[in-house]
């Protein structure tokens, strides 16, 4: 059975739907953890308000798919269907610009990662930065073309399906570099860890290995380039599911930053040394504890001088 523009979109709004619950979830906790750091006057507002301004479109966009599934089908659920649910309006051009935005703040909150972990060559993310600015404004273009070309085709005319590629490929490949850097620091960070010996060899060794991954996969994003790669594979074919991963990837997109906010608020982050360690973290850092010779760094508190985030 070939699917439809119409049910992968309503499929779609089913999985955004669970997502966006996982999104709430995760933001009220970061922001409790914020909350706790705040009181000590060490919340960096710049992270914070990205961070809330990215939650807010996340919801925002959320919000326009939910009134176009009640309206829809409360309009013509008595005659045609949702015969017409996946067809353009108003409010869904404007979901999916808030799409773009979500994915440049996700980017930025990536790129702001990056930025501090790598503090002795922060040039680094100068074409990351470009990429993702370029990619908003070709899919920026993307949107008045549809608005004015056709306004309530379920996709984009075959005339903008290049230009709309691009939008979603220069995105992929700010996220491909920033995650790139980000595991080639982790690794960096990780790669003296000494061999430990005794009893609890094996042991010590699997909760290492295990936290190592937990960290490579969440600290680097790499959940968010996994998302961006189906999207950019199934815009570039045309294939109607890309209506179901699009939703999705806004969530996530809210959904990997705020994992990175939540290990960092709670100090388990990658570090290298307790030397280094204060350049290296998201907030600045007054007390460090050391759980792993060179490997990891428990922070007890967060100071309120230095560069970090």
């Amino acid at each position: 059975m070939v699917l439809s523009n119409n049910i992968a979109a309503l499929i779609g709004f089913g999985c955004e739907a669970t997502l966006w619950g996982v999104n709430c979830v995760l933001f009220i906790i970061s922001l409790g953890l914020l909350y706790r750091k705040g009181r000590r006057g060490n919340t960096n507002l710049t992270i914070l308000a990205i961070h809330c301004l990215l939650f807010a479109s996340c919801t925002a966009h959320f919000g326009l798919e939910f009134n176009h599934f009640y309206t829809t089908l409360n309009s013509n659920l008595s005659t045609s269907g949702i015969s017409n649910f996946a067809d353009e309006t108003k409010g869904l051009l404007a979901a999916d610009i808030l799409i773009s935005i979500c994915d440049l703040l996700g980017d930025a909150m990536l790129l702001c990662r990056c930025w501090v972990m790598w503090r002795d060559h922060r040039w680094v993310v100068i074409l990351p930065v470009l990429s993702a600015l370029a990619g908003f404004i070709c899919l920026c273009q993307v949107a008045h073309f549809v608005a004015t070309l056709s306004p309530t085709s379920p996709v984009p005319p075959a005339a903008v399906v290049p230009l709309t590629t691009a939008g979603y490929a220069l995105p992929l490949g700010t996220n491909a570099m920033a995650t790139g850097l980000l595991v080639l620091k982790i690794w960096i960070m990780t790669r003296t860890q000494p061999v430990a010996s005794g009893g609890g060899y094996r042991l010590r060794r699997s909760v290492d290995l295990a936290a190592h991954v937990t960290a490579v996969i969440v600290e680097s994003g790499l959940i968010y380039l996994a998302t961006q790669l189906v999207l950019v594979v199934l815009v570039g074919i045309k294939h109607p599911a890309e209506a179901i991963v699009g939703v999705i990837a806004v969530q996530i997109y809210g959904i990997a930053p705020t994992l990175i906010v939540i290990r960092c608020t709670l100090g388990i982050t990658t570090e290298t040394t307790v030397k280094d360690a204060s350049h290296l973290m998201w907030a600045p850092i007054s007390k460090l504890t050391e759980y792993h010779p060179g490997y990891y760094i428990s922070v007890r508190d967060w100071g309120s001088e230095g560069d970090g985030l």
